[in-house]
Formats: C-alpha cells, sequence, structure tokens
C-alpha cells in the first residue's frame, strides 16, 4: 500500500493484507482515517513525538524461523508511563506483537479466550496455569507510525494478568473482548531477530521478567545431587576399612643424620586423610618430627610437620603443666597410589633421657566433612536465592 502525507509530501510504501483502518505518517504528526466515500483522509496533526531508539517501520525480524515486518508502531501511555507497541505481519498474513517498556521485551500472540474479565476477577486460568491480576487501566494514544487495521483513538480498557514470564491480556472495547498471551523475550532474542544492538537499556523490573532462577525447580535439582553425592560416596566407600600403613619407634641417635625412609605401601580406593600420630617421652623440653609423604609414580612430595612439648613445674604455689607427649595431625585428600614414608626426627641437644619417638600412620575412611560442607552451601545457596526471589517480586508488584 503506497500513501501520501498530504502535510509533509512523505511517500510511504509498504505492503500490508489487510483492510486499513487508520495510517499514521512516519515522518510527521499526521493522522488519516480510512472514510467509505474517499479512503484514507486526514484526521489529526499530533504533538512531535521522538521515536528514538525504536525500530522502524517496514524493519523485518526473524521469530521461530519465521520472517515479519512491522506494519505498524504505537506509544501508549498510562499516568506518565509511556511503552511502545509493534504490530509485526507474517509472510502467511499472521501477526504477532511487541511491547517494549523500560528496555522490557514481551512478545505477544493473539488467543481464544472464552471467559469474560468485565469484573475483573484476581485469578484466571488459562492451559493448566494460574495467573495472577496485576492492574487494569485506560491507556491512551501519545504517538504511532504506520498502517492499522483499527482506530487508534479508539477508547480501550486494558486488563493484565501474570505468571512470570508468561502474562495474559486483554483489550476490551465496549462488549468486545481480545486476549493475548504473552511471553518475556530477553535483549539477547530481540538483537538475534533484528540484527541489532541498539535496544533501549533496562530500568527497573520488567512486568513478566522472570527471577535467575525458579526457586522449585533448584531446590529439586540441588536436591538430587545431594542424592547422587551421598550415593556415590557410599558407593566409593562401601568397602573402606582402616589401613595402617606404620607403627614403629625411632631412635633419634640412629638417624641425625638420615631420615627414616619406610617401605612402599599401596593405597586404593577414593581420596582420604593419612592421620599420623606421634608419641615421645619429652619432659621439659621438645621434639620434632618431619614427615615427607612421597609417591612414587608421580614423585610428588607432601610435607608435614609436627613439634611434640611438654612442660610442668611449680610456681606461686600452683603446678602448672604445658604442651602434651602424644600429638596428631593429618596430610589431607591423600588419593590412591604407590607411597612411601620419609621420616626425620629431632629433638633438644640437652634432652639426653628421651630416646625415641613412637609414630602410627594410618589411612583412614575419607571425610564426610566436605559432603556435609556442600549440603550447607547449597541449603544456604536455596534459602539466599528464596528471599531474593521475595524481593525482586516486591520490587515487581511495587513499580
Amino acid at each position: 500500500m503506497t500513501v501520501t502525507c498530504n502535510n509533509c509530501n512523505t511517500t510511504t510504501t509498504l505492503e500490508v493484507h489487510f483492510e486499513v483502518t487508520t495510517f499514521a505518517c512516519p515522518n510527521c504528526t499526521s493522522v488519516y482515517r480510512n472514510t467509505r466515500e474517499e479512503g484514507l483522509k486526514f484526521y489529526k496533526k499530533r504533538e512531535a513525538y521522538s521515536f528514538d531508539e525504536k525500530f522502524d517501520l517496514g524493519q523485518t525480524a526473524s521469530f521461530n524461523n519465521s520472517e515479519y515486518k512491522i506494519t505498524g508502531i504505537l506509544i501508549k501511555e498510562n499516568k506518565g508511563f509511556e511503552w511502545a507497541e509493534y504490530i509485526l505481519e507474517g509472510k502467511q498474513t499472521d501477526s504477532i506483537y511487541l511491547s517494549e517498556a523500560a528496555g522490557h521485551w514481551i512478545i505477544l500472540n493473539e488467543i481464544t479466550f472464552e471467559e469474560k474479565v468485565n469484573n475483573h476477577p484476581l485469578t484466571l486460568e488459562y492451559e493448566d496455569v494460574t495467573y495472577d491480576q496485576f492492574d487494569y487501566y485506560y491507556p491512551t494514544f501519545a504517538a504511532a507510525q504506520g498502517f492499522f487495521d483499527f482506530d487508534v483513538f479508539d477508547k480501550f480498557e486494558l486488563i493484565e494478568y501474570i505468571n512470570p514470564p508468561l502474562m495474559l491480556s486483554f483489550e476490551k472495547m465496549g462488549h468486545e473482548q481480545t486476549a493475548y498471551l504473552g511471553k518475556h523475550i530477553s535483549k539477547s532474542d530481540i538483537k538475534r531477530a533484528f540484527g541489532t544492538s541498539n535496544l533501549p537499556s533496562k530500568k527497573g523490573i520488567g512486568q513478566v521478567q522472570p527471577f535467575i532462577f525458579n526457586i522449585r525447580n533448584l531446590a529439586i535439582t540441588l536436591c538430587l545431587v545431594a542424592i547422587l553425592i551421598l550415593l556415590t560416596n557410599w558407593y566409593l566407600n562401601k568397602d573402606r576399612v582402616e589401613q595402617k600403613v606404620l607403627n614403629t619407634e625411632i631412635p633419634f641417635d640412629q638417624f641425625t643424620t638420615k631420615d627414616f625412609v619406610t617401605a612402599s605401601f599401596d593405597l586404593k580406593g577414593s581420596a582420604a586423610p593419612l592421620s599420623i600420630r606421634v608419641n615421645s617421652n619429652v619432659d621439659n623440653s621438645w621434639a620434632n618430627v618431619q614427615v615427607a609423604l612421597i609417591n612414587e609414580t608421580t614423585s610428588e612430595e607432601i610435607y608435614a610437620n609436627k613439634d611434640i612439648e611438654y612442660y610442668h613445674g611449680y610456681t606461686d604455689g600452683e603446678n602448672w603443666t604445658e604442651g602434651n607427649t602424644t600429638e596428631e595431625f593429618n596430610i589431607c585428600g591423600v588419593a590412591a597410589g604407590k607411597y612411601h614414608l620419609s621420616i626425620t626426627p629431632m629433638k633438644a641437644a640437652e634432652d639426653s633421657q628421651n630416646q625415641k619417638v613412637q609414630i602410627q600412620a594410618t589411612w583412614s575412611s575419607p571425610s564426610s566433612r566436605n559432603v556435609w560442607m556442600i549440603f550447607i552451601f547449597m541449603g544456604v545457596f536455596v534459602i539466599g536465592m528464596y528471599y531474593l526471589e521475595k524481593n525482586f517480586e516486591e520490587r515487581r508488584w511495587n513499580e
């Protein structure tokens, strides 16, 4: 269809497959109405409006592998808040609708909805989904461009129900009701559909903008992960028993210039801590043990060092003690493999009574500490996301 504006002499050509009721010049603010006698006739000149950061009339986009073109752009307003609505016609004469408000996008399709919403029910059901009443109001027409199969000046009521990311939108003109099913669409999808990156910035929370997580699905997923972790941990360790790899006494005087080296030992199963217990008859003195765990396959060495100190005395009428003759420590996360230990014992040079140190090393059952730490983290994460979602929804409804 080709229309030349009488006000600015701009000619607009766009193929449309519907009977045009209203035409709004994309160059100026002139609006034309279709009359039976004279066809499109100048009706009113609107106030100037800037369509910056808006798509262009005739611009094409691809949704669900189908191509559409913009045949009409409407700017609507309610209580000082404006939003843009784009009417896109497909090659099969089907139409879709895009709504953009503060950088948030909703794609809508006309549906059949038999129930009337004159009395504004608080909830509605459609295809087994329950929607909550969001708002109802009487928007006004602020600006337009393009071809329309309805009178853009007609007064109508807009009634909206949401269940993010979905919405039901109803336009009521008198006794006639038109229903639309809408869904939030991301900026990245809009950019891909139109092949552009020039989109308005997001402000606030969109009417049906979804929260980053579906809390119910997140909780179910993490519960399944927790069960899987428990089953895996049980399966990998169901046959595990403690494995003693060393139980010996080392004389200090025989290893002053060399290390005590154990025989090789094999560890089989999932990673577990190597627990080491050392005992020495220190009395108002100290001893020290350095342990090196050496992987004979990779030559990787892990070192640990422990002091054994025990002091006692009598001061100000009281007996006191400090330290212990026995100490325990772990080399954590020791994986399966072939190993040996290299041990360096030391004691105070002036200590002539203490002659030896006893060492026991046990590869014990895997610690469940990490498993429970994961469970605690997942629980805290879900609870945190739950309260963040509550805050997100409060902000949505407040806006």
